[in-house]
């Protein structure tokens, strides 16, 4: 999705190249007006071009769909990702060029170049002058609402977006169209923060309407960056902005909190990631007054942290025995490279006399509940974990209401959700930092467009807010865990190396960390 001087008709050409995605097909475009400069794509699916097999592991490159004993595919994988060292294959690999996994075109094309072929196209189609030839020759049977020709003369990015998306939902074709035309020129992955998300946005779209959400979301790991390329942006978001160290921050807190008094701890995290938050807990563990505790750590593991390392769960566990010999911790590690959704408590190897910690970390909104399949894993993981009796239970989730909100809500919450999100990283990010555009198409842009393209079990990222997590808790036999004022002071603290414009919100046993008037994350601690 990159939109990355050559004469006026030629800048359209080269940028409908990388603004539009090939997978989809402007064909039911009618109207010759609207449609003058699209690009015509293939009808060619991903599925043809990749060749799609069943496989058992998730292809999507994230966190995988649960099993379902539905005939509805589960998890597929492209030819493409079996053998990356395959130029041929891995180069034909058919990623759109106008989407965020296709960044590899920004180093293609020049940045002054880019920048001349936007003027350029702006210039040869200016609002008015297109509104103008548009009210002189639609055709009679495909005729633009006057709503819709304000919207577009109003050049609102946010208005455009919100309303090319309730034109996909009611299967308007000619507003659809018109507006996603409209739109490829206003947005980019270089410029404001809604411009780079509008173009993630809009990606999302193009990918619903060609069927290709869930294809697309699979094939984003042809293009997948190296692991510790993959790190590094991860880490760069890691320290750019606080939401992750604010929950195993805050999560640690409670943990500490509820063990103070126990000598031998089990923590079973459901998703250990690079196990990076158990460093400080095992740190702060060690200078207990008389002496640490015996600490085993139980973590589970997904693809996307699997893919992200290169290698097994074993290195986390030697980094994390590691640290733990260097403070004198007794310690031992358990990995379990098992999905989520197949997690039963036999798994988990729950001593007796062990006091057990469990941390969802950003992790239960991509398990499917009820609304997905009869199979309600969501619900089953908590109540099996309450039959466990842990000392504690933390949750750390996007502060997102996406799951079970029809499409125009769910495409409105996404918006509004990451456009803080975006914000927030171009305050601590420069607009020329040359790292900024891979840690937003590698660490947000696949979320976004899956929330957007993708339904049923495709859609595995179903955020929700903590008022219905407190209700499903609840229902599991919970009961909220009051944070300590230390954990809260501990935040506050954090926040201080950050831009003001972050906001601490305190609850009954949760916190809320936000941007401006937006709450993002919230975590909370359950018994």
């Amino acid at each position: 999705m990159t939109s990355q001087n050559y004469e006026e008709f030629g800048a359209l050409e080269e940028l409908d190249s990388y603004l539009l995605d090939p997978s989809y097909e402007f064909g039911n475009c009618n109207n010759p007006d609207v449609c003058n400069h699209l690009s015509q794509f293939s009808v060619q699916t991903y599925e043809q071009n990749c060749a799609f097999e069943p496989s058992s592991a998730s292809a999507s490159g994230s966190h995988p769909p649960c099993a379902s004993s539905s005939n509805e595919s589960c998890g597929t994988q492209p030819d493409c990702l079996s053998d990356t060292t395959n130029n041929d294959v891995f180069n034909n690999c058919p990623l759109s060029l106008s989407s965020p996994y296709g960044l590899d075109c920004l180093d293609e094309l020049k940045n002054d170049k880019l920048g001349e072929a936007e003027a350029a196209m702006q210039r040869s189609l200016a609002p008015d002058s297109l509104i103008d030839a548009h009210n002189n020759q639609l055709s009679s049977e495909f005729v633009l609402s006057h709503a819709a020709m304000e919207i577009v003369g109003r050049r609102d990015l946010k208005e455009m977006l919100v309303a090319c998306a309730k034109a996909v939902g009611d299967n308007d074709l000619v507003t659809r169209d018109f507006l996603m035309y409209e739109l490829q020129l206003m947005v980019s992955v270089s410029g404001e923060p809604l411009q780079r998300l509008g173009a993630y946005m809009l990606e999302g779209l193009v990918a619903r309407l060609a069927n290709s959400g869930s294809s697309i979301y699979k094939a984003l790991r042809c293009k997948e960056p190296s692991s510790p390329e993959l790190l590094s942006y991860m880490h760069l978001l890691y320290e750019a902005c606080p939401y992750f160290k604010f929950g195993y921050l805050s999560a640690n807190g409670a943990i500490a909190e509820a063990m103070k008094n126990e000598n031998r701890i089990h923590i079973v995290d459901f998703q250990i990631t690079q196990g990076t938050q158990w460093f400080t807990l095992i740190q702060a563990l060690a200078t207990r007054p008389g002496g640490p505790p015996q600490v085993r750590i139980t973590g589970i593991d997904d693809s996307f942290s699997a893919n992200a390392r290169g290698v097994g769960l074993q290195i986390v566990g030697q980094r994390l025995s590691g640290l733990a010999q260097s403070c004198g911790v007794p310690f031992e590690f358990c990995g379990l490279a098992i999905s989520s959704c197949d997690i039963e408590s036999e798994h988990l190897g729950v001593r007796p006399g062990e006091a057990l910690a469990v941390n969802f970390a950003m992790v239960l909104h991509h398990i499917p509940d009820e609304s997905v399949g009869v199979q309600n894993h969501r619900d089953r993981i908590l109540r099996m974990v309450k039959n466990l009796s842990p000392k504690v239970v933390t949750l750390v989730e996007h502060e997102s209401n996406t799951n079970t909100a029809p499409f125009l809500l769910r495409f409105t919450e996404t918006l509004d959700y990451y456009l803080a999100i975006f914000e927030s990283i171009d305050e601590a990010l420069s607009r020329d930092h040359k790292e900024r555009i891979n840690v937003e198409q590698h660490c947000l842009a696949r979320d976004i467009v899956n929330i957007i393209a993708c339904e049923g079990l495709e859609r595995v990222e179903r955020h929700e807010p903590l008022g219905k997590w407190r209700l499903r808790l609840s229902m599991a036999g919970f009961n909220p865990f009051p944070l300590s004022s230390f954990v809260n002071a501990t935040i506050k603290n954090l926040l201080e190396n950050y831009s003001r414009k972050y906001t601490l919100e305190e609850g009954v046993g949760c916190l809320y960390l936000g941007w401006m008037n937006r709450d993002l994350v919230a975590s909370s601690a359950w018994i």
